[in-house]
């Protein structure tokens, strides 16, 4: 494998023209935490971006952090964070999902665009992405956006960037949004709610005047193990169902306990605070009872994302026909389901569920032959694949970077 590790932009032009004149396709990674991620790709030559990790400049007044790509993430959340700053949209770490853990940066979170529990209430990477610097399949350097957060008349082509898992463009700096850390937080539990009576609750929250920003519920299980943030709120062998409060301490205690009493009818509220709070919601984040050290390590774990009011069906209707472990959350819009290992991951019966309802699923994590065998993204209508493609073909037209990652059909 021929690591080419660029330690500038003009460097990452040079190398990107060189394989554009070879038509040499590139693996475009930052510490390559999520190369396990979507279809096997053939290539033997990797465009490193780990070099490019500095911080241009950080304005806490302002609100914009700019940093280059490589940066790693880790870093820049404890930067954010002694300044009682935060990415609002709560990157999901997937290392401990993969067995990788500590190991992305900021130009992976981009690419993937995996936003955590409070999307539902900030909106996802691409909200949060404010401008980029960035390489061509021309070998041209461009730049989109700016460092204001503003209204813009047209479409911003940094928004194009967010979950294109590195197919349009190398980022070389990015300029992101942050929002102060809340001062408090509450979460709300409930406990022994089946999937369905839970969808309930979490859409009774969601539609109250409380301003949630976190609803997630985990069934009962025999195989879930018991982690740290989850040993807070009880037994694995107990469902739960977790409500996230977020303000100034007055705000939060207030709302925690008016949200108590309108949720009493689903049962008894009990009520968490500040750290033990925060751990849950970490551990829900980077979904830490699938995690690749724990007893269900080895099951392949798909991202399911559909309307919330589908979600207590769908995930019965995996789990009950397979054995497999379901966590919900985004108030059921977001599907975390871990199956025992079939060799298509069971992906007719995933993909069937989740079609029906309107949604799509993703094969977070799988093992080559899996991935080899199946989609991992979930497939395209005809009239959307045409027009992603000539979105791909207009940044990239010789398919250099990451050729294959997203479609099979293109890897082989």
């Amino acid at each position: 494998m021929n690591n080419l590790k660029v330690t500038n932009a003009a460097e990452v032009e040079d190398v990107v023209r060189a394989a554009i004149a070879s038509e040499q396709p590139l693996d475009i990674i930052g510490h390559g935490s999520k190369r396990q991620i979507g279809q096997l790709t053939t290539t033997n030559a990797v465009l490193d971006l780990s070099a490019l990790n500095a911080v241009i400049s950080y304005e806490p007044n302002e609100l914009i952090i700019t940093v280059q790509a490589g940066a790693p993430l880790a870093d820049l959340l404890s930067l954010i964070d002694s300044k009682s700053q935060q990415f609002a949209f709560e990157p999901m770490d997937t290392g401990p999902l993969l067995g990788l853990p500590g190991r992305g940066t900021i130009g992976g979170m981009i690419a993937v665009g995996l936003a955590g529990p409070r999307r539902i209430r900030a909106g996802g990477v691409r909200d949060h992405l404010l401008g980029a610097h960035a390489v061509s399949g021309f070998g041209e350097s461009f730049k989109t956006g700016g460092k204001v957060v503003k209204n813009v008349t047209g479409y911003d082509l940094c928004k194009l960037l967010a979950g294109s898992w590195g197919t349009l463009a190398v980022m070389t700096e990015v300029t992101l949004k942050v929002m102060p850390r809340p001062e408090s937080e509450r979460s709300l539990v409930l406990r022994g709610l089946d999937d369905l009576k839970a969808n309930r609750a979490m859409t009774a929250a969601l539609g109250s005047p409380f301003d949630v920003s976190g609803a997630a519920h985990l069934p009962a299980s025999s195989l879930r193990p018991d982690v740290d943030g989850l040993s807070d709120i009880g037994s694995p062998r107990e469902a739960v169902t977790v409500i996230r409060l977020e303000g100034i301490t007055a705000s939060v205690t207030h709302r925690a306990a008016s949200l108590a009493k309108q949720l009493s009818p689903f049962g008894p509220v009990d009520i968490i605070a500040d750290d033990a709070s925060a751990r849950f919601w970490s551990a829900a984040r980077d979904v830490l009872p699938f995690a690749a050290n724990g007893p269900l390590g080895a099951w392949p774990v798909w991202r399911i994302v559909c309307p919330p009011v589908s979600g207590a069906a769908i995930g019965q209707a995996l789990t009950r026909p397979t054995g497999g472990e379901v966590i919900y959350d985004w108030g059921g819009g977001l599907i975390w389901a871990a199956l025992p290992p079939q060799p298509d991951a069971s992906a007719g019966l995933v993909r069937q569920q989740v079609e029906a309802a309107g949604g799509h699923a993703t094969l977070l994590r799988a093992w080559d032959e899996m991935r080899h065998a199946v989609d991992v993204f979930h497939p395209q209508p005809a009239g959307v694949a045409a027009l992603e493609e000539r979105v791909r073909v207009s940044f990239d037209p010789k398919s250099i970077f990451n050729r294959g990652r997203m479609r099979r059909s293109v890897a082989s």
